[in-house]
């Protein structure tokens, strides 16, 4: 009976543990992936699923064409250290590009990039 005991006691505690994750990665944003938004927003927020190191995160917005039009002053959210924002330049209508580097407070770095459209 003993013999049984332990494998289920192991199987159950590593199934039961919390996972505890490795890297940061966006949980979600506003404007949203992908989105289409009416009127143009005055700033990007993208929520991690991990607090970020804030001196090794950070964000830029461009046009299509590759021109800045984030204000340049991307910071995590000194209330949210999961919140990565950066203030945004008027925006006409077209594509902008996302492009969003972040280090974990656990030291692990992500990066990716995404898109939304203002109408």
């Amino acid at each position: 009976m003993r013999k049984a005991f332990v494998p289920l006691a192991l199987a159950f505690l590593a199934f039961s543990a919390p996972r505890v994750l490795a890297h940061a990665f966006p949980d979600h944003s506003q404007p949203a992936v992908g989105s289409t938004v009416s009127p143009p927003p005055t700033e990007l927020r993208i929520w991690f699923t991990q607090k970020l190191e804030p001196a090794f995160s950070h964000v830029e917005v461009r046009t299509a064409s590759g021109a800045q039009v984030d204000k340049g002053d991307a910071r995590v959210d000194a209330q949210d250290p999961t919140l990565l924002h950066v203030s945004l330049k008027p925006l006409p209508p077209g594509t902008y590009k996302v492009d969003w580097h972040v280090v974990s407070v656990d030291t692990h770095p992500t990066q990716g990039d995404f898109t939304f459209t203002v109408k």
